[in-house]
């Protein structure tokens, strides 16, 4: 069992390992979508954005969070040594992650078929963009990403993250030489999502997990035995999760059918440039997952509160410099990367930053609810949430535009920064009534 200092000792050893990756993804982000905006020109970078985002989008909507149910549950399995009960468990969610690819691909499919004439999508652009969502479907990369963090192997995890940014800077860098269409670029994305699916797989057999994973014991049914309420959890987190990380498109596609491609190439731009805090706020959620369920498993609500407000006061001092830097050099950053057309999302993208701000301001909300296996708590928090996204974004698109709708996604955060506090409340005083002796 680990105390309350060495748990934060962990999160941020995980947290420099995510980081470092994060870094290095940072800067050539920077790099390849300058070269993709100048290649495209803004209305052909919106399209870019709006193909990639709804492949993302379809993913996200029936991809269950497969590396949340190995390390909620694969921390017992290892504390008692049971590594049949470990395999069986990698095993459910590699089963999982397949059904929702395939499911995904034929999703696809039915969408191309049916409404390619009515979003403009030519036969040939129709064929590339299947074939990079049976590509980004099939990038399972989930489990492996479960695996490792479970087994505190972060610096593999970082390394195989890496790959990303990197391939996709290759891939930007050829095709802007070779093809410099949409649909080259469309090439270099599929190639950098499904060579970083191998290398996320290559790392966990460099850890030897692949033995586990091979290991023979009872059928897949075993593990409903194996984990109480995992069925019920995995629902719970899948739909808390999509529905968190589906949001983060929902603005752009609105954008785009409100305003145009030209409006949602610009607004992607500067959400892409306020996503590197959000990038923060999501990697110290995961570092800090694996000592969570752990911290819930076995420590008392003061520890628990202490680890917390830890968090929360450096995801704050990070948020407040961000902002800063974002007032200061976001216009810059908008021209200089995408040319004079982009400079107009420097409104959106101070809305943007804000909203990430409130987002990483609670960063150890959401995975303190997931260990203390209150998912359906937050799903429904998220719910309402996205009720007033689209909500406020509908108000006040015709009214102010594509800054409207950012300034919606800021009412998002604020909505459900109100919610999960209240959840966490809820939580910590039952742990604490719990723990006070009885007269």
């Amino acid at each position: 069992m680990r105390n309350a200092p060495q748990a934060v000792v962990s999160v941020v050893q995980n947290f420099g390992w995510m980081l470092a990756a994060r870094t290095v993804a940072a800067v050539f982000s920077l790099i390849y979508l300058a070269i993709i905006t100048r290649s495209l020109g803004v209305t052909g970078f919106g399209k870019f954005a709006l193909i990639t985002g709804a492949a993302q989008f379809l993913a996200n909507l029936l991809a269950f969070q497969t590396w949340q149910i190995i390390v909620q549950y694969g921390v017992a399995h290892i504390e008692n040594r049971d590594e049949m009960r470990l395999a069986r468990l990698y095993r459910a969610a590699i089963a999982l992650d397949v059904v929702s690819a395939l499911v995904g691909i034929g999703a696809s499919a039915l969408i191309l078929h049916y409404f390619a004439d009515a979003l403009e999508i030519t036969p040939t652009l129709s064929r590339a963009t299947l074939i990079f969502n049976v590509i980004m479907l099939l990038s399972l990369r989930s489990t492996p990403i479960g695996i490792l963090r479970l087994r505190d192997r972060f610096n593999l995890a970082a390394a195989a993250d890496a790959a990303t940014p990197t391939l996709r800077l290759i891939g930007a860098v050829a095709a802007a030489l070779i093809h410099p269409k949409l649909q080259g670029f469309l090439i270099a994305w599929a190639a950098a999502e499904l060579l970083t699916a191998a290398a996320h797989w290559y790392a966990v057999h460099r850890i030897g997990e692949v033995r586990t994973i091979m290991r023979g014991g009872n059928g897949l049914g075993a593990v409903l035995d194996d984990n109480p309420g995992i069925l019920r959890y995995s629902l719970t987190s899948n739909f808390s999760q999509t529905l968190f990380i589906s949001v983060k498109q929902l603005p752009l596609f609105m954008v785009g059918g409100l305003t145009g491609p030209a409006a949602a190439g610009a607004f992607r731009l500067a959400a892409q440039l306020s996503r590197s805090l959000t990038t923060v706020s999501q990697m110290i959620a995961k570092a800090a997952f694996p000592e969570i369920v752990r911290a819930v498993r076995s420590q008392g609500a003061r520890s628990l509160g202490t680890m917390i407000a830890q968090s929360m006061r450096v995801a704050a001092a990070v948020g407040a410099v961000v902002f800063l830097l974002a007032i200061l050099f976001g216009q810059v950053l908008l021209e200089t990367i995408g040319g004079a057309d982009f400079g107009r999302a420097y409104t959106s993208l101070l809305w943007l930053t804000a909203a990430a701000c409130t987002d990483l301001a609670i960063v150890a909300f959401e995975p303190t609810i997931m260990a203390a296996q209150r998912a359906h708590l937050l799903f429904l928090a998220r719910l309402a949430a996205t009720g007033l996204l689209i909500a406020c974004a509908l108000l006040l698109d015709p009214i102010m535009g594509a800054d409207g709708v950012a300034a919606a996604v800021l009412a998002n955060s604020i909505g459900q920064a109100l919610l999960l506090g209240a959840i966490m409340a809820r939580i910590l005083r039952r742990r604490e009534q719990a723990e006070m002796p009885s007269d």
